[in-house]
């Protein structure tokens, strides 16, 4: 038994749609929520810049006393989970592995992957998911806009709309099996993705995914907490002026309370 918390960051409010599901995956969970507002986007950064922005994320949470952490985004769980991987003696966790691991079993034959450009620039899911499914087709769509758009509340309106038609031409051109969201910011779009992209296509959210995983080590490594705990959440960010607190209500539908993270540039 481990009563410590989880730690999860990300850039912005997307990780919410991945803390959202632990809740409900991991319910007697203390979690701390780390969004890094102040330097949101990360998907347009350099490799070099989301190490050191995923080390001082990780760092800060690390302080909190966490007993493990979840990278909640898809760029630094691309370009920065194998680097602080090799530092921290917490274990990290990011978002591609366990959802590739939970398609294994089905193998499609072509996959989709929406994700910012950065991650699409790494090719880390097309590793990850050959390094299990050799045999499956890999399309890959950038959506740069979507982050920012999914920051600003701009989530269910014509330029949403419109956007979303927008990438996701080449996945109605040519079908694919499967299609993962590659940004933890994207399942907020997931109704209007659906509705564009139509049926035959299963959308896969990785907050699911990541849920899951977390359980099943929490389970194995005898790390779960006290089930008869009250679960207790902390949100920090890095800048408060953001519109972090509109959305996250939206998708939490809960008030939550905000505090400013403290931490060295």
């Amino acid at each position: 038994m481990d009563n410590r918390p989880i730690g999860i960051f990300d850039s912005g409010v997307g990780g919410l749609t991945v803390f959202s599901e632990l809740i409900k995956a991991l319910p007697n969970e203390d979690m701390i929520y780390l969004g890094d507002t102040k330097q949101f986007p990360y998907g347009n950064k350099s490799k070099d810049t989301i190490i050191e922005l995923t080390k001082r994320n990780t760092e800060f949470l690390i302080k909190k006393d966490v007993k493990a952490v979840v990278i909640a985004c898809g760029t630094a769980t691309s370009q920065a989970l194998d680097s602080v991987c090799d530092i921290y003696n917490v274990p990290v966790i990011g978002i591609i592995k366990p959802t590739v691991t939970s398609l294994n079993n089905e193998k499609p034959k072509r996959v989709g992957v929406m994700a910012t450009t950065g991650t699409i620039r790494s090719k880390t899911w097309q590793t990850e998911i050959k390094k299990y499914m050799p045999d499956t087709e890999i399309i890959n769509q950038a959506c740069p806009l979507l982050a920012q758009m999914a920051e600003e509340g701009w989530i269910d309106n014509d330029v949403a709309r419109l956007t979303i038609r927008e990438y996701v031409k080449v996945f109605k051109e040519r079908p694919v099996e499967k299609l993962i969201l590659g940004c933890t910011h994207y399942p907020l779009f997931m109704k209007t993705i659906e509705e564009e992209l139509g049926t035959g296509t299963e959308i896969i959210d990785t907050g699911k995914k990541v849920g899951n995983y977390l359980k099943e080590y929490l389970k194995n490594e005898q790390k779960e907490a006290n089930r008869k705990k009250q679960a207790n959440y902390e949100f920090f960010l890095t800048d408060m002026e953001s519109q972090f607190l509109n959305v996250a209500k939206n998708i939490l539908q809960r008030d939550i309370e905000i505090k400013k993270a403290r931490m060295h540039i």
